[in-house]
C-alpha cells in the first residue's frame, strides 16, 4: 500500500510536472503576441492591401414581428474571421499550441455594423475570440437585433415578410476592408438548423448578396442577407376566417325574408350586433400598419356596409308603408244618417223637416228627395274612398317591386363579394403553400 501511494504520488508530480511547461508555454505565447501589439492600427504590413473580412449569419429565431412600427426582432448568431498578420507564431516554439484564445478587446476588430439597427443590441457580453497560429481570427457571438424592416400585411394571414441585414464598415472604405462570405451562398441560404421552428413563424431561407456601396465618403463593401419568413395562419384560419364566412352567410340567408317583414329588421340587427362584436374581437388580432391594411378586413367591411345598407332600405320601406295605411286609415267612412251642408257640416233631416213650413205633400216629397241626395253623397264617398285605397295600394306595390328588385341586385353584390373574398383567400393559401 506504501508502494503504490507513493507511485500515485510520484505519478501525481510527474503530470504536476508535464502540464507546467504547457501552461507556461500559453503565457509566454500570450505575452509574445500582445508585448509589442497595436490594436489601433489595422493589421497589415502592406497598406495597399485591404483586410477581408469574412461573415456568416445563422437565424435562431424570430422574436417578434412589429407591424405598427415596422420593426422585426430576431436571434442570429454572428460569425466573423479575419487574418491579423501581427498575431501568428511557429508552433514547435510553443510547445506545438496551434489555437489560443485571446481579449477580444486586446486586438484590432473590423468596425462591421448592421445599417438596419433601430435598438440597443442585445447580446451577452463574449470578451474573448479564438487565434490559430497562422493569424486567423475567428469572432463568434450571439445577437438580438431589431431591425427596421417594410412589413407588409396585407395578405394577412399568409402573409410572408422578407427582412434585410445589412452589414458594411461605418468607417473603411473596401480599399481597406472588404467583405466575403464564410461560406458558399447556397449553404447560407438554406441552413435551417439553428432555427427554433415552434414559434408563429416558419424561416423560408436566408439569401445574400454582395455590393459596392458608392457614396461621396468612397466605395463601401457591403453584404445584404435577407431573411424570408412566412406566417403560420392555422390559428388565424380557426379563429378569424372560418367565423367570418359564418357570419356572413347567415347575413346572406336574411335575404330571404321579405323586405317589409318586420322580422327582417329584427334578424338584420342581431346580425350587425354580431358584427361589431366580431369586429371588435378581430382588431386585437389583425395586425396594424400605416403602410397597408389587411384584405380580411377590407372584405369584412365592405359586407359590413352591405348589412347596414340592407337594413336601412328595410327600415324606410317599413317607414313608408305605415304611413300609407295611416293616411288611408284617417278617411273615415260617412254613416248613412244625415246631410251636410255647403261647408260640409252634417244636417240632420228632422232638423230640416222642422224648419220647412211648406204642406206636408211637398215635405215628404222635399224629405224623399234629401233622403236620396244623401244617399249619393254617402255611395260618392264610399267610392272615392276605395279609388284612393286602390290607388294606395298600387303605390304599395310599385315601391316593393322596385324595393324587390334593389333586393336582388344586393344579394347579388354580396354573393358577388362572398365569393371574391372566398376566392382571394384560397389565391393566397395556395401562393402561402408554394413558398
Amino acid at each position: 500500500q506504501i508502494r503504490f501511494h507513493s507511485c500515485a504520488v510520484v505519478g501525481g508530480i510527474q503530470a504536476t510536472d508535464t502540464s507546467h511547461p504547457r501552461n507556461s508555454a500559453i503565457r509566454h505565447l500570450t505575452k509574445n503576441l500582445l508585448q509589442k501589439y497595436h490594436k489601433e492600427v489595422r493589421p497589415v504590413h502592406n497598406w495597399s492591401e485591404a483586410t477581408t473580412v469574412y461573415l456568416d449569419l445563422f437565424v435562431h429565431a424570430v422574436l417578434d414581428v412589429d407591424a405598427q412600427n415596422q420593426k422585426l426582432k430576431t436571434s442570429i448568431w454572428y460569425r466573423e474571421v479575419w487574418d491579423d498578420e501581427f498575431l501568428y507564431w511557429n508552433t514547435s516554439m510553443f510547445d506545438d499550441i496551434r489555437e489560443i484564445s485571446l481579449p477580444l478587446s486586446a486586438i484590432w476588430a473590423p468596425d462591421i455594423i448592421i445599417n438596419e439597427f433601430v435598438d440597443i443590441e442585445r447580446s451577452p457580453d463574449l470578451p474573448y475570440v479564438y487565434v490559430n497560429s497562422s493569424g486567423t481570427v475567428r469572432n463568434t457571438k450571439p445577437i438580438q437585433v431589431v431591425s427596421a424592416c417594410s412589413l407588409e400585411t396585407y395578405a394577412f394571414p399568409f402573409d410572408i415578410q422578407n427582412c434585410s441585414l445589412t452589414f458594411n464598415s461605418i468607417l473603411h472604405t473596401v480599399e481597406d476592408i472588404d467583405l466575403a462570405f464564410l461560406r458558399s451562398r447556397e449553404d447560407i441560404k438554406h441552413d435551417k438548423k439553428a432555427f427554433l421552428n415552434d414559434s408563429e413563424w416558419e424561416l423560408l431561407s436566408v439569401p445574400s448578396t454582395y455590393n459596392i456601396l458608392q457614396n461621396s465618403a468612397g466605395d463601401f463593401a457591403q453584404i445584404q442577407f435577407n431573411v424570408v419568413i412566412r406566417r403560420r395562419p392555422l390559428v388565424y384560419v380557426v379563429s378569424l376566417l372560418i367565423p367570418s364566412i359564418f357570419l356572413m352567410l347567415v347575413d346572406l340567408g336574411s335575404f330571404y325574408l321579405p323586405p317589409n317583414c318586420r322580422a327582417r329588421i329584427v334578424f338584420k340587427t342581431g346580425v350587425l350586433v354580431g358584427y361589431t362584436v366580431f369586429r371588435v374581437n378581430m382588431s386585437d388580432e389583425v395586425p396594424r400598419s400605416a403602410a397597408s391594411t389587411p384584405l380580411i378586413e377590407i372584405f369584412f367591411t365592405v359586407c359590413m356596409a352591405f348589412l347596414v345598407l340592407s337594413l336601412s332600405k328595410s327600415i324606410l320601406l317599413i317607414k313608408f308603408l305605415h304611413d300609407e295605411r295611416c293616411s288611408g286609415q284617417e278617411r273615415p267612412l260617412l254613416c248613412l244618417r244625415g246631410d251636410t251642408d255647403a261647408d260640409g257640416t252634417r244636417m240632420d233631416p228632422k232638423a230640416q223637416l222642422a224648419g220647412n213650413t211648406e204642406s206636408p205633400i211637398c215635405q215628404e216629397h222635399q224629405a224623399q228627395s234629401g233622403t236620396l241626395k244623401e244617399v249619393w253623397s254617402q255611395l260618392r264617398s264610399i267610392s272615392d274612398y276605395v279609388q284612393a285605397q286602390e290607388q294606395a295600394d298600387q303605390r304599395e306595390i310599385e315601391w316593393l317591386a322596385l324595393l324587390y328588385r334593389f333586393d336582388r341586385l344586393l344579394f347579388r353584390s354580396y354573393i358577388i363579394m362572398l365569393g371574391l373574398y372566398t376566392i382571394t383567400l384560397c389565391s393566397l393559401w395556395a401562393l402561402w403553400s408554394s413558398w
